[in-house]
């Protein structure tokens, strides 16, 4: 009986666990006109500010930004939108 009560709650938490992160996705965009050492701050500065931004980690050598997002809170369109309205247009290089 333990054994089944034990499994039961290991269920439950791993469902859950998935539901958690149902909404996440992750996209790389190409980053246009990035060329000091602080573009990429400026650049990763927009994208927080985004609602359902995780996390967003931006290379000059690459020129990419790599964007974690929740999908039920901002789309990729906004995404974009708020880099060019920083001064650095972007497009979808992939998504995860």
């Amino acid at each position: 009986m333990k054994k089944i009560k034990l499994l039961l709650i290991a269920s439950g938490l791993f469902i859950t666990a998935s539901v958690v992160n149902a909404g996440e996705k992750v996209v790389t965009l190409a980053v246009e006109g990035m060329t000091c050492a602080s573009c990429p701050y400026q650049v990763e500065k927009a994208l927080t500010k985004v609602e359902g931004v995780k996390e967003a980690t931006v290379a000059i050598e690459t020129r990419e930004a790599l964007v974690t997002y929740d999908d039920t809170q901002t789309n990729v369109a906004t995404l974009t939108e708020a880099t060019g309205n920083a001064g650095f247009p972007s497009t979808v290089k992939a998504t995860n």
